[in-house]
C-alpha cells in the first residue's frame, strides 16, 4: 500500500495485488482503509506490518495465512484480525478475483511494511 497513491485510484503493488486507497490522511492518524484485489492463483507476499490490521472480505475465496496458524479458508463476510507483526498472506483459490477491506490501526504508512520473502 502506497501513503503517496490517489484515493479511489486502484494500483499494482510488489505485494503481487491491487491495492485502492480508500481513506488514509495524516488528519484521521487512527485508522485507514484500502480495497484490495488478488487475481485467482495468485498469493499475495509473505509479509508483516507494525499495525494491527483486518481483513472483510467482500467477494471471492481464498486461503489466508497468518503467523503460524494454519491457513483458513476465507470467502464474503469473513473476518480476518492480523496482529501488528505478525505473518501474513492471502492466496486465492477461487476462479474469481478475491476483494477485500483492509482496515488499520493505526493509520498505514509505506514504512509500516516488512516483506518477509
Amino acid at each position: 500500500m502506497s501513503d503517496k497513491a490517489k484515493p479511489g485510484e486502484e494500483q499494482w503493488t510488489t505485494e503481487r495485488c491491487y491495492i485502492t486507497e480508500l481513506m488514509n490522511s495524516a488528519a484521521q492518524p487512527e485508522v485507514s482503509i484500502a480495497r484490495t484485489r488478488v487475481e485467482p492463483g495468485v498469493t499475495t507476499q509473505l509479509h508483516s506490518l507494525s499495525v494491527n490490521e483486518w481483513y472483510v472480505i467482500e467477494a471471492g475465496e481464498g486461503m489466508m495465512s497468518v503467523a503460524d496458524g494454519a491457513p483458513e479458508r476465507v470467502t464474503q463476510g469473513s473476518v480476518v484480525a492480523i496482529p501488528k507483526h505478525a505473518s501474513q498472506r492471502i492466496e486465492n483459490c477461487g476462479v474469481n478475483d478475491l476483494i477485500f477491506l483492509c482496515v488499520c490501526t493505526p493509520r498505514f504508512l509505506q514504512d509500516c511494511y516488512t516483506s518477509l520473502e
